[in-house]
């Protein structure tokens, strides 16, 4: 990708820009994205400007594009993101620990993860994340688990 832009930065840019660069408690990504500007400015190819301030090619695109769009300020922020992934209802949590704490279905002797997986329709990692959380060992007999768990088992 050839370069697009030609950057221009005017002496307060540039003042603001060697400031950010010199202050040794910005964060590295301001620091980085600051240098980028100032050697486009001096017309150097990509490639250099990108191993100089210690990025990456598109990184240069990047931040040459936010900063012909919204000046230095768009240097100092990050773009906001989706949020992750949403949390387990707790519906399904508690239908989860419902379905752990009775019998299993079929001939099965106890609950795998594999199998809760798949009859709730959640991931093995959830399913052991949730039984972690709340201490559950479905595969260890009932009158077991009552022995392992702290505090249980002892006389006051």
């Amino acid at each position: 990708m050839a370069q697009e832009l030609c950057v221009l930065v005017s002496d307060e840019d540039r003042a603001h820009l060697e400031a950010i660069i010199g202050d040794r408690n910005r964060p590295l990504k301001h620091m980085q994205r600051a240098r980028i500007i100032l050697l486009s400015a001096e017309r150097l190819p990509v490639l250099q400007v990108a191993r100089g301030a210690g990025v990456s090619r598109p990184a240069v695109w990047r931040w040459q594009r936010r900063y012909a769009e919204a000046g230095v300020a768009s240097l100092l922020r990050d773009k906001t993101r989706p949020p992750g992934k949403q949390p387990v209802p707790i519906e399904t949590v508690n239908k989860l620990l419902a379905l752990t704490c009775g019998e299993p279905p079929g001939e099965m002797t106890h609950w795998t993860g594999r199998a809760m997986a798949k009859t709730i329709g959640l991931a093995l990692h959830t399913v052991q994340r949730i039984w972690h959380a709340n201490r559950l060992q479905p595969h260890r007999p009932a009158h077991l688990q009552a022995l392992h768990r702290p505090g249980a088992g002892r006389e006051g």
